[in-house]
This record gives C-alpha cells, structure tokens and sequence, in this order.
C-alpha cells in the first residue's frame, strides 16, 4: 500500500496539476478579446493627441 501512495504522489499528481495549469491557460486566453484591448490602446493614444495639440499635457 505503501508504494501505491508514493505512485500516486509522484505520477497522478503532477499529471493532474499540469491538466489545471493548461486548461487555465487556454481559459484565460480565450476570454482576452484582442479588438476591445486594440480600441482601447486607439482611443487613448487618441485622446494623447488631442491634448497635445491643445498644449494641454502637462509639459
């Protein structure tokens, strides 16, 4: 019995922790949406602009 556990520990464990790790990975990557992160970044380098070209950014 005893070497049954040590199998368990040493074998299923790790198995199973990289199943969690991969499917963390892949459940994180498929709800990051690249078109909201790109108008975002857009509308922000936007707004940069226009208060630089107000002479209102603070230089």
């Amino acid at each position: 019995m005893d070497e049954a556990s040590w199998w368990i520990i040493d074998i299923v464990g790790p198995v199973i922790l990289l199943i969690v790790l991969i499917w963390l990975v892949m459940r994180r990557r498929s709800n990051r949406t690249t078109d909201q992160t790109e108008a975002g970044t857009r509308e922000l380098y936007a707004e940069e602009e226009q208060r630089r070209r107000e002479g209102s950014d603070d230089l």
